[in-house]
């Protein structure tokens, strides 16, 4: 997936709204005493309003909110929340199966919400099992490596169900609010002309605060992407950084000398990074006596750890970093703002393409070097 918008970007969606209040009432129940519920603000990144411990296998809120703000409830016991708008109707919710009575719009948006849950769950397990296969010290190189080819394929099994999901949603409810509250995994999930064609409409959904936001961060996003393109064809910037040894190396020691070079843009604590390696190993090792080289410039701030990826990753092309992290010299000459992230330069030392991903990067190297 190219493009998409980073959970930084929905922290965006806080805007004071300035609707008139509406009081809510949420009463449910919950088969474990004890445990507490949470009240959540589904506009401020789902931070928790108020809090109330179940007594006698139920629990209640009240409070007042602008019209249709989104709130959510969950238990201490369950990452999973049960979403729903302030719309003046009072909401019961069962924490057994997080099924939710309220208002037509209320409950239809629980539907579409439960509908989600086993690709979210699924997401949710992947992402903990690629963290315990990355910190397996039992495992070898080799059998890490397949591990995470074979988490990355149910991975994108597991999103491509729930992006089909969420699509089948948005053309059901064009004409209510229900897609503002799904909006922020949206963007997330979709290229950039669905999440444009989604916001090129009158729906109601496009007025509620939620997309509001989104809509100006992608905006954003979309001017910052266009000002990025500009530099294809351009020739490349110069830059100094040092090897793993602490030897300073100039980019252009590299680059701009005959070869095809892929500047790939890379840490060691990116989980997404990593989980691409092994596609840009296989078109290295497939490519590199025909003339493609790497130069590694990484975001990584620690030493060791920098190194050490290197070697598990088995990465044997060129590494330069300033152990910067965010603050490297790279991000800053040329406005890297997400990693994963690459440039592929001519033998000329002029940029031709940005961000080859997946079978991206294979399609574009088989256009130049053929099979």
């Amino acid at each position: 997936m190219k493009r998409l918008f980073t959970q930084a970007v929905f922290l965006l969606c806080m805007t004071t709204a300035t609707a008139q209040t509406t009081d809510f009432v949420v009463t449910g129940t919950c088969p474990t005493d004890g445990i507490k519920v949470y009240l959540h603000d589904g506009q401020a990144n789902n931070q928790a309003l108020d809090s109330a411990v179940v007594t006698g296998g139920r629990f209640s809120f009240r409070g007042s909110k602008p019209h249709d703000h989104l709130l959510a409830v969950s238990r201490s016991d369950d990452s999973w929340m049960a979403m729903f708008f302030c719309d003046g109707t009072p909401v019961a919710i069962d924490l057994t199966d997080f099924t939710l009575k309220g208002s037509a719009l209320n409950e239809r948006l629980n539907r579409y919400d439960l509908g989600s849950r086993p690709f979210s769950r699924q997401i949710d397990s992947l992402n903990h099992q690629y963290q315990s296969v990355m910190t397996d010290p039992s495992l070898t190189e080799q059998q890490q490596q397949q591990r995470v080819a074979q988490l990355r394929r149910q991975a994108m099994t597991a999103i491509s169900g729930l992006s089909s999901h969420l699509k089948k949603m948005l053309r059901e409810n064009s004409d209510n609010l229900v897609p503002a509250a799904f909006f922020p995994m949206m963007a997330g999930l979709w290229e950039s002309s669905d999440v444009a064609a989604a916001l090129d409409t009158s729906a109601p959904y496009v007025q509620h605060p939620i997309v509001q936001d989104i809509k100006q961060a992608f905006e954003q996003q979309q001017a910052r992407e266009q000002a990025r393109q500009q530099i294809i064809g351009k020739q490349f910037t110069d830059l100094e950084e040092n090897d793993p040894d602490g030897k300073p190396h100039k980019l252009s020691e590299y680059v701009g000398k005959g070869r095809w070079v892929l500047v790939d843009f890379w840490a060691s604590w990116c989980g997404p990074c990593r989980a691409e390696m092994p596609n840009v190993v296989a078109n290295y090792k497939k490519y590199h006596d025909r003339g493609f080289d790497i130069v590694g410039l990484s975001f990584d701030n620690k030493h060791e750890s920098w190194v050490k990826a290197i070697r598990d990753l088995d990465m044997p092309w060129t590494h330069l970093s300033d152990l910067k992290g965010w603050e490297t010299v790279a991000s800053q000459v040329y406005g890297i703002m997400s990693i994963p992230a690459s440039l592929l330069i001519d033998p000329q030392g002029k940029i031709v393409a940005r961000d080859l991903r997946g079978p991206a990067l294979g399609a574009k190297l088989k256009e130049i070097f053929g099979e």
